[in-house]
C-alpha cells in the first residue's frame, strides 16, 4: 500500500512539475487569441502582403498598446500579461458608475421607528428578501443586500 502510494505521489509531482515547465503555452495561448481576433484583419494584409500569416511582430504592438483603466476593485493588468490580449484592436471598458457611489448618492431613509425593513424597494422580485434592521445604535444602518440605507429620526420625546 505505501509503495502505491509513493508510486502516486511521484506521478502527481511530475504533473506539477511539467505544468510549471509549461508557463510559454500562457503566452502560446495568447498569440493564438491574437491571431483569431485580428483574423478578418490578418486576411486582409496577408492578401496584400501576399504572406501566409501574421506574426507575433505585428501582434506584440498592437497588444501592448492597450490603455489600462484601473476597476472599482483596483484590478489593472501590466503591460506585458497575457490577459490584454482580449483587448486588441479595442479598448478596456470601464464603468465609471460604480455601485458604491451610486448606493452613497442616495438619500437615506429617516424613521421614527426602532426596527425598519427593506424589501428592495420598488422592485422585490429580484431576489431580495425582506430584511428587518434595528436603528437603536445611532448613524446610517446599511441593508445587506441592495445598500439602502436607514437613519433613526432624532426624537427629543424620550
Amino acid at each position: 500500500v505505501n509503495q502505491l502510494h509513493r508510486q502516486n505521489s511521484k506521478k502527481r509531482r511530475r504533473r506539477k512539475f511539467c505544468w510549471l515547465q509549461n508557463k510559454p503555452v500562457k503566452i502560446l495561448l495568447a498569440k493564438m487569441a491574437c491571431r483569431m481576433l485580428l483574423s478578418s484583419t490578418g486576411r486582409a494584409l496577408n492578401a496584400a502582403a501576399g504572406t501566409r500569416g501574421i506574426s507575433s511582430q505585428v501582434l506584440a504592438p498592437l497588444c501592448a498598446a492597450i490603455k489600462d483603466e484601473i476597476t472599482h476593485t483596483g484590478q489593472f493588468y501590466d503591460d506585458k500579461d497575457y490577459r490584454n490580449v482580449r483587448f486588441t484592436n479595442a479598448t478596456k471598458v470601464v464603468n465609471p458608475n460604480w455601485a458604491i457611489k451610486l448606493v452613497d448618492e442616495a438619500p437615506i431613509v429617516e424613521s421614527s421607528a426602532r426596527v425598519v425593513y427593506c424589501d428592495g424597494g420598488t422592485e422585490p422580485a429580484l431576489g431580495h428578501p425582506k430584511v428587518y434592521i434595528n436603528l437603536d445604535k445611532p448613524g446610517a444602518h446599511a441593508c445587506g443586500y441592495c445598500g439602502q440605507r436607514f437613519q433613526k429620526k432624532d426624537d427629543h420625546h424620550h
